[in-house]
């Protein structure tokens, strides 16, 4: 019997990873939104592009939560994305309700199923969606670290003219301007950038990091980014549909680990078929902690507005 993922949203960041889900051949794919024949014709296209692509993956479109029905996965993107000069906390109320009712009706039909949050402000919106679910703190997740590494590894790439392949980054806390990239950890073939980088240049790709959803919003003006956070939740629904237990930066409720209680942020874990199966704890000295801290804040004062 095959996988079953919904994709709660059909604008651009959903479609586009209904779109690698079935081209990666991982499951069969429901798409839920509220406009009326959007996700039906959406997933009509995607459906008629198999036989071109190669993919049997079966690809439902509706305005119904009914076919969602056991769902191995569940990927919230529903919501409205930034605009130029929006910030990710101006989105709180109005994503928040949507996310409460999205999390609500799909986990009574899923009740098993994993959780993948990717509506912003991302971080709060998942502590939205665990309260609304009822689920395990390991079975909802925020995707926000995946991206923002990525991000960080395009940027060290280009301005050392390697190949991505052979970058890794870190970056932790919330999925916003108070992220925190870490460039002890983040390496081009096993060597810290530090070595290989000047402060001033690392700082440089920090800030371009932290800025990189912002940077993007500014240059489509009448949009957001789709293509980087769709690939970003990707890989997650693949480590946890064929139990890879990758390691992933992911956002996660935390219970005591890096300091931190009663808080989802960003954190290193290892991912599976039950959903965060570890909260790998790296070491932080003195500044990191603190940037850690106040990012986490950040992420709270925003659940507040929730509690």
């Amino acid at each position: 019997m095959r996988k079953k993922v919904t994709v709660v949203g059909a604008g651009n960041v959903g479609a586009t990873l209904v779109q690698r889900i079935a081209e990666a051949q991982l499951a069969d794919v429901v798409m839920v939104d509220v406009v009326e024949g959007v996700p039906q014709g959406k997933g009509l296209d995607l459906l008629e592009t198999g036989p071109v692509m190669g993919y049997d993956s079966m690809i439902t479109g509706t305005n119904g939560y009914d076919e969602t029905a056991g769902s191995d996965i569940i990927v919230i993107t529903a919501g409205l994305a930034r605009k130029p000069g929006m910030s990710r906390d101006d989105l709180l109320a109005l994503n928040g309700s949507i996310v409460k009712t999205v999390a609500l009706e799909t986990s009574r039909r899923s009740p098993k199923a994993v959780m993948i949050v990717v509506t912003n402000p991302m971080d709060v919106m998942a502590f939205v969606a665990l309260k609304a679910s009822g689920f395990p703190k390991e079975r909802v997740i925020g995707m926000g670290g995946v991206l923002d590494s990525a991000r960080f590894r395009t940027f060290i790439a280009g301005e050392l003219g390697v190949s991505v392949e052979n970058t890794h980054a870190f970056v932790l806390g919330g999925h916003g301007d108070s992220m925190v990239p870490l460039p002890r950890y983040s390496t081009v073939a096993g060597i810290p950038i530090t070595e290989l980088m000047s402060k001033a240049t690392i700082e440089k790709l920090v800030d371009r990091t932290k800025n990189g959803g912002a940077e993007i919003v500014a240059l489509l003006k009448t949009g957001s980014a789709y293509y980087a956070p769709s690939a970003s939740t990707l890989e997650m629904v693949e480590a946890i549909l064929l139990d890879k237990k990758k390691i992933l930066p992911c956002s996660v409720y935390l219970e005591g680990e890096y300091g931190v209680k009663g808080a989802y942020s960003g954190v290193p874990v290892k991912l599976g078929a039950k959903g965060v199966e570890q909260v790998v704890e790296i070491k932080l000295n003195d500044d990191e902690q603190a940037a850690f801290m106040k990012s986490v804040e950040a992420v709270r004062s925003g659940c507040a507005k929730f509690m």
